[in-house]
């Protein structure tokens, strides 16, 4: 195209004489975005994010989120004649009645599942590489509350149907709140207007739902991207890559290009779910009274947790100053979810106060690169996995046919016992994984190559690594410690490392930061012998020139 269309040039012309855009978009739409997958694992969030809230739109021209009752008198034949509320009759009607409604109400479960797993997906990444490191610990506190913010958006959007299933899960929620000591009687009150279940509690769920959350949502999200957009991207190491520079693809054409066919691909995938797999079949529930649960029941995944920790822990009540309170309830509701947030909160600053570090990073480490990070984030994994387990502990009772009191037993020694055994083996796998790299860059590669020494002795030869990998595996960087967790122990140590925290801080900057496996680190006697009868003997290394002669043969 040599001319500027007429109709694009008075437009842009327009635009710019106005508002001074073409600078603007000049200089932003060549910003550079990194090109490794893991950085797609957020978008799957923000795109399923969008689908919710469009979908969420088609819905609210059908619900009605009342609590009045009505007889039913729809097209579901078994429901007809039934009373229940008019926002579960509305639900019904949205699900047989509505051209699409059943179909698009599918595509809003599953979009709410997958916001939520790429929630949890995309701040797994960034645990795991550190990029929550400064200058990012903002946006790092950011996304907690937008996890928060989506557990909660979840309840609320559960409970609207006004069905038996969200219905039990709503009568735990009220009695979670019972629990709380000296205001927990007066948060049901408020929550749903006088003694359970109340008349407003679905329009006020609704309203929250649809205005509060998502508006909150939506401004957070904006801001998380305005602070990565101008904080600049991070980045996996690798050949050309520094703290100051970023290696990858224009934001015009490439990464719009490829974000908008991934925003097609996860479009595609949530209506092939809610085409193929049916998801919450509410009117096989029924609707809800409070005097009726049906066994088997499960919340969603991201929910399941707080339902195990319930389901697992032991009657317990005590009297305290005249009042009853029930731990067996307050305790699992709260004490799994504070350990969860509390750490992802305060994980930046505690790991900041051993380390001493206060330099920026832009350059992501390699999990394996960090064992001890590595090692806490997957026994965290481990403990949210075991009490999610636990929260299907009817059902893996009943199909595997173990009983249920010897599987609850075995979900208590496991969320104690499971996180201790998956810290060890994984600070292991990270130690073997980085003596792999460093043999790696000592010896190279396997070339396919045998050759025979003037002494008879056959040996592989080894050809040095491709130049990315090494520059990918360089990339590890010593993690900081404190000045006195370095000196030697017959200098004195400086006041701030003097009394018990400063003791115990020195020890855990030592040990968090201690590099047990150098990568320039010197092999000697790495020699791999055959059986004892065999005349075959193999030599993992480079061969050394000066044993080099006109006997040697070359066998491929």
């Amino acid at each position: 195209m040599t001319e500027i269309p007429k109709g694009i040039e008075s437009v842009s012309t327009y635009l710019d004489d106005r508002l001074g855009a073409a600078g603007f978009l000049r200089r932003n739409l060549r910003k550079i975005f990194p090109d490794h997958w893991s950085f797609l694992l957020g978008e799957i969030a923000l795109y399923s994010f969008i689908i919710l809230l469009l979908t969420g739109t088609f819905l609210t021209f059908w619900f009605q989120p009342s609590m009045d009752e009505t007889v039913y008198d729809g097209a579901y034949g078994p429901l007809k004649g039934v009373t229940m509320s008019a926002a579960y009759a509305s639900t019904l009607n949205i699900s047989f009645e509505v051209r699409g409604g059943l179909l698009v109400r599918q595509i809003h479960h599953w979009a709410a599942l997958l916001f939520v797993a790429g929630l949890v997906a995309h701040m797994l990444r960034v645990f795991f590489t550190g990029a929550y490191r400064k200058p990012r610990e903002v946006n790092w506190l950011i996304g907690i509350t937008l996890f928060a913010l989506a557990l909660a958006e979840g309840l609320t959007g559960y409970s609207l149907p006004d069905d038996l299933l969200s219905g039990a899960g709503l009568r735990i929620t009220q009695g979670v709140l019972q629990s709380i000591p000296l205001v927990g009687t007066y948060l049901s009150f408020f929550l749903f207007g006088g003694e359970y279940p109340g008349q407003v509690v679905i329009p006020r769920f609704y309203a929250i739902h649809i205005l509060l959350i998502p508006g909150i949502l939506v401004a957070l999200v904006s801001v998380h991207l305005m602070l990565m957009w101008v904080q600049k991207h991070t980045q996996m190491p690798g050949k050309g890559r520094t703290n100051v520079n970023v290696v990858g693809a224009p934001l015009l054409p490439a990464f719009m290009g490829k974000s908008g066919a991934y925003l097609l691909f996860t479009l595609a995938i949530l209506a092939g779910l809610a085409t193929f797999t049916q998801i919450n079949p509410i009117w096989l529930f029924g609707p809800y009274t409070p005097a009726d649960i049906s066994a088997g029941s499960q919340p969603d995944w991201y929910m399941g947790f707080l339902e195990g920790s319930l389901r697992m822990m032991p009657s317990w009540e005590i009297n305290f100053l005249g009042r009853t309170l029930t731990l067996s309830v307050l305790i699992p509701a709260l004490l799994p979810i504070g350990i969860i947030f509390t750490g992802l909160a305060l994980y930046p600053f505690l790991e900041r106060w051993i380390t001493g570090d206060r330099r920026e990073h832009h350059i992501c480490d390699r999990p394996r690169n960090n064992p001890h990070r590595t090692a806490i984030g997957i026994a965290a994994i481990t403990f949210y996995g075991v009490l999610l387990m636990m929260g299907g502990n009817d059902v893996i009772s009943a199909n595997l046919h173990i009983s249920l009191y010897a599987t609850t037993w075995l979900g208590r020694i496991a969320v104690f016992l499971g996180p201790a055994i998956a810290y060890i083996v994984t600070y292991r796998i990270c130690l073997g994984l980085q003596h792999r790299d460093a043999e790696l860059l000592a010896h190279g590669v396997e070339a396919g190559v045998i050759r025979r020494t003037p002494q008879g002795e056959y040996i592989e030869v080894h050809a040095p690594s491709a130049e990315d990998i090494a520059a990918h595996i360089r990339g590890k960087k010593p993690i900081a410690m404190l000045p006195s967790a370095r000196g030697a122990e017959d200098q004195v140590p400086p006041t701030t490392s003097r009394g018990p925290l400063g003791q115990l801080r020195t020890w855990m900057s030592r040990t968090y930061g201690e590099d047990k496996v150098p990568l320039e680190r010197q092999h000697h006697g790495d020699r791999t012998h055959g059986d004892g009868d065999s005349p075959v003997q193999t030599h993992r290394g480079e061969p050394n020139p000066d044993t080099h002669s006109d006997r040697e043969e070359e066998m491929r």
